[in-house]
Parts: structure tokens; C-alpha cells; sequence
């Protein structure tokens, strides 16, 4: 009798299953987005918490996790990553009108945003399958990833982005790692396409957020909160809403930790866009019945994102918790920010979403001010560093006198 796999895929439109090796992002049947499913452990519950907190000190925040992830890896490609903070901070609760407010701190990771957790898993695969090279489509975020585990890899790696709008910190990353980057004439979304293509007729392992392996470890981003948290459940996970990825991830997160009966109950997800980039609010306010499709503008980068990818994945995370969608402006995404920085922790402007559409939904009553919230921040302050120095004031030139810094000190 044949032994059943320890992983395998399945198409979340027409449920037909793949092997663990199959390279396809999409079902070969239906151009469906695929799901990772594994064997459950041979233990649940506080068995389960218990070998979990025991690994807590492992040097990756994804790997230690690994039975959840992806049980067959046996050489990681790693850097390591996870491990992030949890920081419990005065100042950014009280100005969303919170009185408990955890804020887990992605940009932490070693290239600055909580792709890397995604990438460790994506890039392992890549090597299990034989991939050839790796390619993505980036506004800065993943291509930095992408470009870091490729090279810890061996693995030669391409990145399509699009045509002056990236961070130019994130560039650097990606060229300084060696990746081969290709600008091109159009938006993120052109860029995904052309990438998607491209893995089709040239070979490539595609390392966006459609990949489910990256979708496993970013999981970890959930499951990591939770244990912090000892186990106990917040009210709500506040995070930003790009390609939606990390919503598909945290909804299939805390589907398993339930199942595994890590937790008893299921927290609410608030997915933050910017007004400038908001296809998915818009869905949301129509009950999910239309999916939209919007040409992105907002200073946030990393959520500049007209077509998000993970949609179908998304709206069954908002389902499956009873969340909500919420957009907010650039104006609120930037004062959310001082607010992060000026606490000295710091964060990219996508980042500050979480924290700026956790405000407008304690104004208008959808989050209870005594609600326990956890928010995430998913990348590094030095990302759009631009959204801070653009302000003529941040940087005053004077005389080299001492009269001259105290005239600038005590004025």
C-alpha cells in the first residue's frame, strides 16, 4: 500500500491535488492558486504548545515551526530570520485609542521586511525542485529577499521592477546581492504579469507571495505572535493590504493553530489599504460580490497595488474571521508613522497602515477601545526613507559655530 505524502497541494477553485514537487504556482486544470496541506503532528493542543515553546530559542523564527511549514525540508536555505520583536508601546496605542496594543515588528528581519520569511521556505523549495533561477516582480521588498536567499542559495536571480518606482535603498540591496534587475515600462501589476510568464516559458521558480511556499512561512509571522502571546488569543490582527498575501497567510495560520487546537478561538483579521491602492476595501464594502481592479498611486510602496494577487485567498481569510477592510489616506499613513518613529521603533510607510487603519476603526466603533490588538509592521524605517526627508525642515543647514547651534537649538 502506497504511504500517504507528508505534504501535497491542493487548488483552492477546483480542489484538484498536486504532489509537494509540482514547480507550478497556478493547478495545471484550472489556473487556480495552490495550498500546501500536511499531515497533521502526532500531537495537538498543550502537547503541541509544549515541543513548540521548546524550540523557542532556534535560531530561525521560521524553521522552528518547521512541522507546520514544511516537514520534508531536511537542508533549509536560511539566513535566519523570524524571531522578531513584540513590543508593547504607549505612545502608538494611545493615539489609536487603544489601551492594549502589540506591534510585531517584521522589518526586523535581515533584509528589512517580513519577506524573508516567505523566501526561506519559497527559496528551499526551489532548490528541492531543481530550479534552474528565481524570479519575482518587486517594488523593493521582496527583491532584496529574493536577491539575499538566492545567492545563499547559488541560484542565479531576476527582478522585474517597475520603472522608477522603487525604493532606492531596496534597489541597492537587490544589485548589491547580485541579483539581474530588469525595469520595466508599466506597474507592479505589469511586472507580475510578465513575470508569471516568464516562469512559464523560461524556467524560472516564481517567488511572489502566489507561491504557497512563501505563504508557509509567512504563517510563522502568526504562529511566532501567538506564542509570545503564551497562546492567548488578541482581539484583533491589525495588518496592511498589498497583494494580500499576508492575508491569505494569517487566515490559513489560525485555521491550523484552531484545528491543532493551539488556540480556542479565532481573532479578528483588519486588513488596512491605502485609499490610493484600495480594489480590495472596495470589494469588501459590496460583500465581496465584484473584484476590482485600480491603477495604484499612494506614497506607501510595498501596497502600491492595483490587482492583488492572493485575492481569492484573502476573501476566505476575512470569511473564515469575521474581519473587515478598512482604507485610509496617505495624510494618515504618514502622521501614523511619526507616531511609530517618534517611539523609537520605526517602520516603512505601508508599515504605518496598520496603525492608522487601527485608529479609524476605534472611531467609528468597529474596534472596541478596550480591545486586546495585535499589529503588524512589515517593514524596515529605511524603506521610502523619501516620505522623511521630502520635509524641508528635517535637515537644517548651519554656520560651523557654536553661536550657530545654539541660535538652531534654543530659537
Amino acid at each position: 500500500m502506497k504511504e500517504a505524502p507528508v505534504t501535497w497541494q491542493v487548488c483552492i477553485v477546483c480542489a484538484t491535488e498536486w504532489q509537494e514537487q509540482f514547480p507550478a504556482t497556478r493547478c495545471a486544470a484550472c489556473g487556480g492558486l495552490l495550498e500546501l496541506r500536511h499531515q497533521p503532528p502526532d500531537v495537538r493542543g498543550l502537547a503541541l504548545r509544549e515541543r513548540l515553546d521548546r524550540k523557542r530559542g532556534e535560531d530561525s523564527g521560521v524553521w522552528k515551526f518547521r512541522e507546520l511549514v514544511l516537514p520534508g525540508a531536511t537542508a533549509p536555505v536560511s539566513y535566519p530570520e523570524g524571531n522578531t520583536p513584540l513590543l508593547l508601546l504607549p505612545a502608538p496605542a494611545g493615539w489609536a485609542g487603544v489601551s492594549s496594543l502589540h506591534l510585531k515588528h517584521e522589518g526586523l528581519n535581515p533584509t528589512g521586511s517580513f519577506k524573508d520569511r516567505g523566501m526561506t521556505v519559497g527559496v528551499t523549495q526551489a532548490c528541492r525542485v531543481g530550479a534552474r533561477g528565481l524570479i519575482c516582480a518587486s517594488t523593493g521588498n521582496t527583491s532584496a529577499s529574493l536577491a539575499a536567499y538566492g545567492a545563499r542559495a547559488g541560484l542565479p536571480a531576476y527582478v522585474l521592477i517597475p520603472s522608477g518606482k522603487i525604493a532606492l535603498g531596496k534597489l541597492a540591496q537587490t544589485v548589491g546581492f547580485g541579483a539581474r534587475v530588469l525595469a520595466v515600462q508599466g506597474d507592479f501589476d505589469t511586472c507580475l504579469r510578465l513575470v508569471e510568464e516568464s516562469s512559464q516559458h523560461l524556467g524560472l521558480y516564481l517567488l511572489n507571495s502566489i507561491n504557497p511556499f512563501r505563504i508557509e512561512g509567512q504563517k510563522t509571522i502568526v504562529f511566532e505572535l501567538l506564542q509570545q502571546l503564551r497562546w492567548e488569543v488578541p482581539d484583533w490582527i491589525v495588518l496592511p493590504g498589498g497583494n494580500l498575501g499576508n492575508t491569505a497567510a494569517f487566515g490559513k495560520a489560525l485555521r491550523e493553530a484552531l484545528e491543532l487546537e493551539l488556540i480556542d478561538r479565532l481573532p479578528r483579521l483588519a486588513v488596512v489599504q491605502a485609499e490610493g491602492a484600495a480594489p480590495f476595501y472596495r470589494s469588501f464594502t459590496g460583500g465581496f460580490q465584484h473584484r476590482y481592479e485600480v491603477q495604484a498611486d499612494t506614497v506607501a510602496t510595498a501596497i502600491r497595488i492595483g490587482n492583488p494577487a492572493s485575492w481569492d485567498r484573502a476573501v476566505a481569510a476575512l470569511r473564515e474571521s469575521n474581519g473587515v477592510v478598512v482604507a485610509v489616506s496617505d495624510a494618515e499613513i504618514l502622521e501614523a508613522k511619526t507616531v511609530i518613529d517618534r517611539a523609537g521603533v520605526g517602520c516603512e510607510p505601508a508599515s504605518a497602515a496598520s496603525l492608522a487603519g487601527l485608529r479609524r476603526l476605534v472611531a467609528d466603533g468597529t474596534i472596541a477601545p478596550d480591545a486586546r490588538v495585535s499589529a503588524v509592521l512589515t517593514g524596515h524605517m529605511l524603506k521610502d526613507p523619501e516620505a522623511l526627508l521630502g520635509d524641508r525642515r528635517a535637515v537644517q543647514e548651519i554656520e560651523p559655530s557654536l553661536d550657530a547651534i545654539r541660535s538652531a537649538i534654543f530659537r
